[in-house]
């Protein structure tokens, strides 16, 4: 079946940085899109940033773009996402998802049927 787990999250401070993993398993990660979202206390579920199967292209949400960076390795299965200049409003539980079209890497939620358990991310000095 569809596993999504996620890790490295962690505390930093404000400017500070760190590097979440999503490890993939039991569909052909290689064909998928993927994406990052996440769920900060008291908000609903926002999509952060998706990338193309191949790694072609990638998409960002305007609150991260520029300080984030999501990225694929498909020889491990793994997807990435580089957290630079974090801030506190970043603080969030942060969830890896596969789409229902391998093709989708953008931000509507509902496209896509699978998520990890998430990982915390906490800023704050």
């Amino acid at each position: 079946q569809v596993q999504l787990v996620e890790s490295g999250g962690g505390l930093a401070q404000p400017g500070g940085s760190l590097r979440l993993s999503c490890v993939a398993s039991g569909f052909p990660f290689s064909f998928y899109a993927m994406s990052w979202a996440r769920q900060s206390p008291g908000k609903g579920l926002e999509w952060v940033s998706g990338i193309y199967g191949d790694g072609s292209d990638t998409f960002y949400a305007d609150s991260v773009k520029g300080r984030f960076t999501i990225s694929r390795d498909n020889a491990k299965d793994t997807l990435y996402l580089q957290l630079n200049n974090l801030k506190p409003e970043d603080t969030a539980l942060y969830y890896c998802a596969k789409p229902k079209n391998p093709g989708y890497g953008l931000g509507s939620i509902g496209e896509y049927d699978y998520w990890g358990r998430g990982t915390q991310v906490t800023v704050s000095s």
